[in-house]
């Protein structure tokens, strides 16, 4: 089946938007269009950028041939609604009205204008008439930004999202590990989307705040104190007693072996506006990426190209991700 996915972003995210949807959909989107046609079947709330998802049932030449082709679908035991999707060029609010209720006319059913069990969306794409049911995306992204815990240089939820589906776009068999997770942003965002994962995190402040946002969003307890340089190294395992708060937690710094390796990570450098992270030490954390993980993201404020590639990873697709004059880049490594 053919689905129609409708999107929207702000300009200063479109190269993200644009990465994310080719990841997650596995296909390209028009330039200057709202639009992209994929043979996936995704759920639009999985993305910040998606509004919805027509899933094509008739298509036709004509708006009066499509009409006459939805005659023969029946909705039985609901009631129904019909929506204009837009997709090339923009359509009037009267006309968007006019051609919904011309397809309605000719569903046989129940119409109903406030709340619908059912959804169904009509459009046209080029000299192609299309007709299917819809799904609206849920801005989930939205309802993670009021947590307890915050940093004013995390992530923001809706850029997170969006990374996490560029790392995980297939969620069934996927363990992913997010080795900075900080106060829990990545996590939330990939717990939501029933993604497997857990955090790490140098930081007995920072894991103390993800597990804040953990318990407040209602998700289990994926954080653990480490340092991500030490994970998957062969050897004894080094403990060290770390005070979280008056609590001493006994913390594992190599608990895992070359043999446990994760199917995605997502890595967001850590950085300071009044200090730089040695090179040194950024290379230790990416050649530790590259043990635990066959796909990395990672996200930088800074150019790591070269450390990147002596690390062994291969840079496969990037974008870059402004905020006023802040700039990030979200790097896809292999």
């Amino acid at each position: 089946m053919e689905h129609i996915y409708v999107y929207a972003c702000h300009e200063d995210e479109q190269a993200l938007c644009q990465l994310e949807l080719r990841t997650l959909l596995g296909a390209e989107t028009v330039l200057g269009a709202r639009y992209a046609v994929s043979a996936r079947q995704v759920e639009p709330s999985r993305s910040p950028f998606l509004k919805l998802r027509l899933d094509v049932l008739f298509e036709a030449g004509s708006l009066p041939e499509l009409a006459s082709m939805v005659e023969t679908l029946t909705v039985q035991g609901s009631t129904f609604k019909v929506a204009f999707a837009e997709t090339e060029a923009a359509v009037s609010k009267d006309r968007q009205r006019e051609v919904a209720r011309e397809i309605g006319r000719h569903l046989r059913g129940k119409a109903e204008m406030r709340r619908p069990e059912q959804w169904f969306a009509v459009t046209e794409l080029g000299a192609r008439w299309l007709f299917g049911r819809c799904r609206y995306g849920e801005a989930v992204w939205l309802q993670h930004q009021q947590k307890p815990q915050n940093y004013s240089t995390a992530l923001s939820t809706r850029v997170a999202r969006a990374v996490v589906n560029i790392a995980v776009p297939i969620v069934a068999g996927t363990k992913a590990i997010d080795p900075c997770c900080g106060i829990g942003t990545v996590l939330v965002e990939a717990m939501s989307m029933g993604i497997d994962i857990v955090g790490c995190d140098i930081n007995p402040l920072a894991v103390r705040g993800a597990r804040v946002n953990l318990e407040h969003f209602g998700m289990p307890n994926v954080v653990s104190i480490a340092d991500m340089r030490t994970l998957g190294l062969v050897g004894e395992q080094v403990s060290s007693s770390t005070s979280l708060g008056g609590i001493v937690e006994q913390v594992t710094l190599s608990p895992t072996s070359p043999q446990v390796r994760y199917d995605a990570l997502i890595l967001d450098m850590p950085y300071n506006l009044c200090s730089k992270l040695p090179e040194d030490e950024q290379l230790q954390m990416l050649q530790s990426a590259r043990r635990l993980a066959k796909r990395a993201v990672i996200v930088t404020t800074e150019q790591i190209d070269p450390l990147i590639v002596q690390a062994g990873f291969r840079i496969a697709e990037r974008c870059t991700v402004n905020k006023g004059s802040f700039s990030r880049q979200i790097i896809v490594c292999v």
